[in-house]
């Protein structure tokens, strides 16, 4: 299905700023479907004028749906639709005529002209399915009068409201509660969900005739100067959304004012019980706040293992024992710089770029100024589970490479070098570790080498990584090191 951004583009004449206005209200008109209890479907004629392209569509929540198929992309000719020609022409909200019978189901047809800044954009053709329809309670015409009050505000350029952007996967919906207020901010209709979630925040009686904004200022915990500020905005002066936490309960408002011609005759409050939702997100940041701890305590630790075999090899007389106390150091210090990483940020995956650089920096202390280090392409984000065995190969792969590739006047450099890869379903990390120092001996096979850096190396690659190793002579001089090892899929 071609997306609204490539329709408008490709049929109609609207420029870049039109186009933003259609994504506003796009992103708004599910509160118009759902007090509507509508389908809706936006049409903008095309370039030459002769025809109506479909944009975008919107079923109701609250509703049976008019449309069993996608009405997006489809083109009419003009004429076809009198109504649409009628609100387009005449910038005026069209319902006149007899329901249309769409297979054997009565629906009601209105149009509703978009305007921005004097200009009639495109129709909203508002479909009702007359199926199921029944004697309205108080709860579905106060919807209805609120789905009016909204379509001669669209009609009329004032909704949505320019500059606020809403979100309304996280925003209150129709369904969730709602509470209709008069000019001067005084309920008329509250919805039962509404009321329940007034009762959460410590509300003992009814809400009809109370002054919301005092109410609702009362029922929140005292802020001083700011009680005055929150109940103008609980009684909907001003388009906002706002969250309350009193009585152990928190309650998600959204304020709409309604001008359906142009001066305000009351408000739409919308609202929200997510205490539990707010209690888990809670839960969830101390769950995070408590790992990184975990993570910076643990680098700390291994720091201090490090400190202490530095001291140990200092007192060593053996030169041997020195080197492999060492060894040690800098493969602690390597786990130690992925859980520093993980300290520092809100989930369990790192940037391994910077980890693969440090990691360089520190190896390359053995040999100070004769061997050059450098990395080229990107390792990317890594989970944690692969960034710290990875951690471990690159510095056993690197001291290799530094302590018997190159003898000890030698000059030279070793390349890092990584290449993501692979499918969608699965993808792979390629890490190649060239030097140009002397090459491997003859006969040399790392696959049953004693060295303890090379078991380290295949027990981690092959065993805990998934992946293979190999070390073969660099096509021009030097060893080569090649990696493969496959990296979960972000999901």
């Amino acid at each position: 299905m071609p997306s609204m951004n490539e329709l408008v583009r490709q049929h109609t004449a609207l420029d870049d700023s039109d186009l933003e206005w259609l994504h506003l209200l796009v992103s708004e008109w599910q509160l118009l479907s759902d007090l509507s209890f509508a389908d809706l479907v936006l049409w903008v004629p095309t370039r030459d004028g002769t025809r109506y392209v479909s944009v975008a569509q919107m079923r109701p929540n609250t509703g049976p749906t008019s449309y069993q198929d996608d009405m997006v992309g489809h083109l009419v000719p003009r004429g076809r639709r009198p109504m649409l020609d009628a609100a387009l022409d005449e910038g005026r909200i069209v319902r006149e005529g007899d329901p249309e019978w769409r297979e054997e189901v009565p629906v009601r047809v209105e149009s509703i002209p978009v305007r921005r800044q004097g200009r009639v954009l495109g129709v909203i053709a508002r479909n009702t399915n007359l199926l199921t329809v029944r004697t309205p309670s108080r709860l579905e015409l106060t919807y209805l009068q609120s789905a009016s009050d909204l379509a001669q505000m669209i009609a009329a350029g004032a909704f949505p409201f320019e500059n606020q952007q809403v979100d309304m996967d996280a925003s209150p919906r129709v369904g969730d509660g709602l509470i209709r207020l008069d000019a001067d901010g005084l309920v008329q209709y509250a919805s039962p969900n509404a009321l329940s979630a007034y009762h959460r925040m410590g509300l003992a009686a009814d809400l009809v005739g109370c002054h919301l904004g005092r109410t609702t200022a009362e029922l929140a915990p005292s802020r001083g100067p700011v009680d005055e500020a929150l109940a103008k905005v609980a009684s909907g002066w001003a388009p906002r959304e706002f969250e309350i936490e009193a009585h152990d309960g928190v309650i998600q408002f959204r304020a709409i004012p309604l001008k359906p011609k142009g001066t305000r005759i009351g408000s739409l409050v919308l609202l929200r019980d997510v205490t539990e939702l707010r209690r888990r997100e809670r839960e969830l940041i101390t769950k995070d706040a408590t790992i990184r701890e975990i993570h910076h305590r643990v680098k700390n630790n291994l720091q201090t293992v490090a400190a202490l075999l530095r001291l140990q090899a200092r007192r060593i007389e053996s030169d041997r024992g020195r080197e492999a106390l060492e060894e040690a150091v800098r493969r602690v210090g390597s786990i130690a710089i992925v859980h520093e990483t993980l300290s520092q940020n809100l989930d369990e995956r790192v940037e391994f770029d910077e980890i693969a650089d440090r990691v360089l920096a520190m190896v390359a202390e053995i040999s100070p100024g004769r061997v050059a280090g450098r990395r080229t392409g990107r390792f990317g984000i890594l989970d944690a589970e692969v960034a710290t065995p990875l951690s471990m190969v690159l510095t056993e792969v690197l001291q290799n490479a530094l302590e018997h590739g190159f003898r000890e006047s030698d000059t030279g450099t070793v390349e890092v070098s990584a290449v993501r890869g692979g499918t969608a379903k699965e993808a792979r990390l390629r890490v190649t570790v060239q030097d140009d120092g002397v090459g491997l001996p003859a006969g040399f096979d790392p696959h049953r080498s004693g060295n303890l850096g090379l078991q380290i190396v295949r027990t981690l690659v092959e065993g805990e990584l998934g992946g293979t190793f190999d070390m073969v002579p660099a096509p021009e001089r030097g060893t080569q090191v090649i990696l493969d090892i496959p990296v979960p899929v972000a999901k």
